[in-house]
């Protein structure tokens, strides 16, 4: 039984670690490539470090498939098992939405930008590009906003 329910375990934290998104500046999918963005030029008023966590709730339900399928294995009647695959999909489907949430979770920074027009925005991205305050920048407007640096005068 014990063996079983490893068995589930693991395709569950694969899963919910896959679930993870790129959220760097430096990082496209195929569908972003190709594409033409608007770019505003502008300074870096602040910063700060953020927690991104993803929220696609395939974790709970992939815990709750896993448990479901464990918790039905208790032994007893037909209502042992009923009883034993809802209990066993609620236990599931917490430990699930758990597991992903610490599997999925990155650090990230949110931005806030003086666009050259004057106005404020903000854009929050994973760590792979630090910016600090005062730095000059562009906004990449699109699917996935992004913040670089500028180098321009």
């Amino acid at each position: 039984m014990k063996k079983y329910v490893m068995l589930l375990a693991l395709p569950l934290m694969l899963a919910t670690g896959a679930c993870t998104s790129n959220i760097g500046a430096n990082q496209y999918s195929v569908g972003g490539t190709g594409e033409v963005n608007r770019a505003l030029k502008g300074t870096v008023v602040s910063v700060r470090q953020v927690s991104v966590q993803s929220e696609n709730g395939a974790g709970t339900l992939i815990g709750a498939a896993a448990g479901g399928v464990a918790g039905s294995t208790i032994g007893g009647g037909d209502t042992a098992h009923i009883l034993g695959a809802i209990g066993g999909a609620v236990l599931g489907g917490m430990a699930g939405d758990a597991a992903q949430g610490a599997l999925s979770k990155q650090g990230g920074y949110e931005y806030v930008i003086q666009l050259d027009n004057g106005s404020l925005v903000t854009v929050t991205q994973g760590t792979d590009v630090l910016l600090t305050p005062g730095q000059k920048c562009i906004v990449l407007y699109g699917k996935q906003a992004r913040v670089i640096p500028y180098n321009g005068i």
